[in-house]
């Protein structure tokens, strides 16, 4: 991957679990000068680069940071998860929306050429096919999450067709990554597993056994981000988001997987109210278009990311 000095990112609510490995390598890419990193307070990500304090619900502060950097890219990960939004659901709903709106009405306006935002497969819902869930299907969602990511993939969508913004998106799995903390989904309990083996030998599951989720290694979800952004804007043919596939698996088979490593390894199962958000979701998902358009193709699977996440946190 070559660098371009002509490219300034932007990157909102970059102290997250995925921005934090999403910085990292962008600055890699493209230099570090030419990548602001941001979020709602100062994070220890000041020390490494140009860092802003933005608050993505104030156009105003947001287009003056834009500005003053002259960016051309935003990635607009500033969001409430699943678990957190079913707890306020009002604010997930402004944060979510409005903050998606300012950055696409950057786009509109021709400030900023091209917009990153990420949706989730909160998006579907228990009406679902759950086997190998396919990109145009029933999405009925029933969390506060999965509404403000279908809303917004037809927003994106909307500002695509009608002021032809360049806006790309992937609907996530679940991420699992060993550099930093998770945010509050539904799918968390596979980072905190590796935690607590490592820890204590140990681990009490807020999700069922047999929850079969969709899951996705940080290394995969970083190069299927970066891949969509740097594509030729001819082979997005979707414009609302695009199915990703890494793997799936369920507790009791991470934990089958973990104890190859950790032989000692013990898990008990007390489900709570994400159990209820989990059950509503794919089992599977079908990421074929991704592959067909831009050549998307996963690197890790179960078996290959339980090694490295060990290797990494021991």
């Amino acid at each position: 991957m070559g660098t371009s000095t002509s490219e300034k990112i932007l990157v909102i609510g970059s102290s997250g679990q995925l921005g934090t490995e999403l910085v990292q390598t962008l600055r890699n890419i493209y230099g570090t000068e030419n990548i602001i990193a941001s979020d709602i307070k100062v994070t220890e990500q000041a020390k490494e680069g140009p860092f802003e304090v933005i608050d993505v619900l104030n156009a105003v502060g947001l287009f003056d940071i834009v500005k003053k950097h002259r960016v051309n890219q935003v990635y607009l990960l500033a969001a409430l998860l699943s678990a957190t939004a079913e707890k306020m659901q009002k604010f997930a709903w402004e944060l979510n929306m409005n903050g998606l709106f300012n950055v696409l009405d950057l786009a509109k306006e021709k400030i900023i050429q091209k917009i990153y935002w990420p949706s989730s497969i909160a998006v579907f819902g228990p009406n679902t096919p759950k086997e190998n869930t396919s990109q145009f299907t029933i999405m009925e969602p029933s969390t506060v999450y999965g509404i403000t990511k279908q809303a917004g993939e037809r927003w994106c969508e909307y500002y695509f067709n009608k002021y032809n913004v360049d806006v790309r998106s992937l609907r996530y799995p679940g991420l699992i990554g060993w550099k930093s903390a998770p945010g509050g989904g539904t799918t968390d309990y596979a980072v905190h597993i590796f935690h607590d083996a490592l820890k204590t030998g140990y681990y009490e599951c807020f999700l069922s056994e047999n929850s079969t989720l969709p899951m996705m290694y940080m290394p995969d979800a970083i190069k299927a981000t970066i891949d969509i952004m740097q594509a030729d804007a001819g082979k997005i043919k979707i414009r609302s988001s695009y199915n990703l596939a890494g793997f799936s698996f369920s507790p009791k088979e991470i934990a089958t997987e973990i104890k190859k490593h950790l032989p000692g390894f013990k898990i008990s199962y007390k489900p709570d109210t994400r159990q209820q958000i989990a059950d509503s979701w794919p089992r599977s998902i079908d990421a074929s278009h991704a592959t067909a358009d831009w050549g998307w193709k996963p690197q890790y699977n179960l078996a290959a990311m339980t090694t490295d996440m060990i290797r990494n946190l021991k």
